[in-house]
């Protein structure tokens, strides 16, 4: 059993919350800037607040000790801080990953985890509760889609993995958009996002560690492609032809592969940046060696990585993980067709790693986050 969620909060209308004062940690640092400049102030107290929240992680206005004490008096009045409650975390047993279950002011909830390499330190941010995208395989969208998540929402995903207010936690190096939720059906918050954790004020993360994954949606991918940052691009394929990634993926059947493929050639001319395909490896479905060598013809030309993963068990899913034998034949057929692979380094195995899982196994406990 977990502990429950936060008593002071409350459920909102369609799953937002009631707070009618505006979370400072949702705008970008030119809506910040305009905050302060209608409250008769200067625009760089943005930065300093900034500073306070991300780079100190207060709690509180009254702890910017660098703002007047009325100006923070007025803060507290016209705006929030909007913190997080940690509901639940998990440890692997290996030390190599950490899961955190995130409290949000609404009642739901959202999942994100650490893991740590020898490079750095990863969070894998959420950034829907729920997900609409329906991947047969996938955790996330059992219990249906809520809602989206703010930039602030996701801000804060970061500071609980930090340990911004009073804990323990890691320094976040890298960030990859491989949570809970489609990035790019969440454009505008996930672009918000990414800016607020590059800029200095905020995390300083290089837009080069930042990993935005996807399932397809095109015509995020070629609005993301003309953003002129430099992120990397991650898309969920897990099929070398469309008749069966219409049936894995299913928005493939509003942008199949002869569109997306193109779409993922024209992000790579725009930004110069190689893209990843992830490619969950299901026991008799898509991991047979023909299904390799579709892969590779298919993505013959292009400048890409195939990151192989195999399948990660997911109560209420019916699919099963390969042999290790299986995964290295499959992985050997793609490397003998000049495709550059790798089979992915599974940590937290022991931790429900698996997006969704456990934001739904609290949710049994708990009868639901407010959906």
């Amino acid at each position: 059993m977990f502990e429950l969620v936060h008593p002071g909060w409350s459920k909102g209308l369609e799953g937002r919350t009631l707070e009618s004062r505006p979370s400072l940690k949702d705008m970008s640092i030119d809506e910040l800037r305009g905050f302060f400049i209608s409250m008769g102030e200067e625009g760089y107290r943005a930065e300093q607040v900034m500073s306070w929240m991300y780079r100190h992680g207060v709690r509180s206005f009254s702890e910017m000790t660098n703002l007047s004490k009325s100006l923070r008096d007025r803060l507290a009045q016209k705006a929030s801080l909007d913190d997080p409650q940690v509901l639940a975390r998990r440890d692997s047993r290996d030390g190599y990953a950490t899961k955190y279950l995130v409290g949000l002011r609404d009642g739901n909830a959202v999942e994100t985890v650490v893991l740590r390499y020898s490079y750095g330190t990863s969070i894998c941010i959420s950034t829907q509760v729920g997900c609409r995208m329906a991947c047969r395989f996938c955790a996330s969208a059992l219990g249906g889609f809520v809602r989206n998540l703010t930039a602030g929402e996701m801000m804060n995903q970061i500071l609980v993995a930090q340990g911004g207010f009073g804990g323990e936690g890691d320094r976040i190096t890298h960030i990859v958009l491989m949570g809970s939720g489609e990035p790019l059906d969440n454009y505008v918050e996930t672009l918000k996002f990414i800016r607020l954790a590059h800029h200095p004020q905020g995390f300083g993360i290089g837009y080069r560690r930042i990993t935005v994954s996807t399932c397809g949606l095109v015509p995020g991918i070629d609005r993301l492609a003309g953003e002129g940052i430099p992120v990397t691009l991650s898309v969920s394929l897990h099929a070398p032809d469309d008749g069966l990634r219409d049936r894995l993926v299913p928005v493939n059947r509003v942008y199949p592969l002869r569109e997306l493929i193109p779409a993922c050639a024209r992000f790579v001319d725009r930004t110069g940046r190689r893209i990843t395909f992830e490619y969950v490896l299901l026991a008799g479905i898509n991991d047979a060696p023909r299904d390799a060598r579709r892969l590779a013809a298919r993505l013959e030309g292009l400048v890409a990585h195939v990151n192989l993963i195999p399948f990660n068990p997911v109560r209420g899913k019916a699919n099963k993980r390969p042999s290790a034998e299986a995964v290295d034949v499959f992985r050997s057929v793609l490397e003998e067709e000049g495709v550059s692979c790798t089979v992915r380094r599974e940590l937290g195995l022991d931790i429900d790693a698996a997006c969704g899982q456990l934001r739904r196994r609290y949710g049994e406990d708990t009868q639901g986050f407010g959906e």
